[in-house]
């Protein structure tokens, strides 16, 4: 009879144990599962939020210049609309203004973001932007001065045409070599990647407007 007490004790004692080790396993895993998942998760949005966040100065200087930039590039093709004689000249105008004006407003966006200016319309005269990989005193690559714009201005028919295409296409060339440096020294993903966009859409419509001008 002790026997059988004995080995049932022992059998209990032994299920308990079992259980006991079933239970702390569980709350082991749980615990560790949901902690390990909790910081994961938290570090990855930290890290993701650090990483749309960070710019450097290059970054600033590209997304200031090329806002200017592209405000003088809109001002160009919005005087094809009624001087341009060429159907090709108002159709590149016409892409130039909707691809460009959308991207004013994201960089202004990143800018107000960082805490930095973003410059005014009447900024557009302006002759160097610090940080930007040109000799100092010279202007943006590829902007007119006031000048050259009052002369586009003034102009109309095949002059126009003529006129418009060299000077779009030594702005396009400017805003080419801005989105180059960018690529190489800027750390703003959504900024190199615009910088991206723009050697690649710019590089053809150079391409087309030498076409339009009758060059190979």
């Amino acid at each position: 009879m002790r026997h059988t007490r004995t080995l049932t004790r022992r059998a209990a004692l032994a299920a308990a144990t079992v259980t006991a080790a079933l239970v702390l396993a569980a709350c082991g895993n749980d615990g560790g599962s949901g902690h390990s998942g909790g910081h994961g998760s938290a570090s990855s949005s930290t890290s993701a939020a650090a990483t749309a966040g960070t710019h450097n100065a290059q970054d600033v200087s590209f997304a200031q210049g090329m806002i200017l930039h592209h405000r003088q590039a809109l001002e160009m093709a919005e005087l094809a609309a009624d001087r341009a004689s060429s159907a090709g000249v108002k159709s590149l105008a016409s892409r130039i203004e909707k691809a460009q004006a959308p991207e004013i407003r994201t960089i202004g966006g990143w800018l107000t973001s960082w805490g930095e200016d973003v410059p005014t319309s009447s900024d557009s005269t302006t002759e160097s932007m610090p940080g930007m990989d040109h000799s100092a005193g010279s202007g943006m690559p590829g902007m007119m001065d006031g000048a050259d714009m009052e002369e586009l201005d003034k102009a109309s028919g095949t002059d126009f045409d003529t006129m418009f295409l060299t000077m779009m296409i030594d702005h396009h060339e400017g805003a080419v070599a801005m989105a180059t440096t960018e690529k190489n020294k800027g750390v703003h993903g959504p900024a190199t990647s615009l910088a991206d966009d723009i050697i690649t859409a710019q590089t053809a419509e150079i391409a087309e407007m030498n076409k339009l001008l009758g060059k190979s």
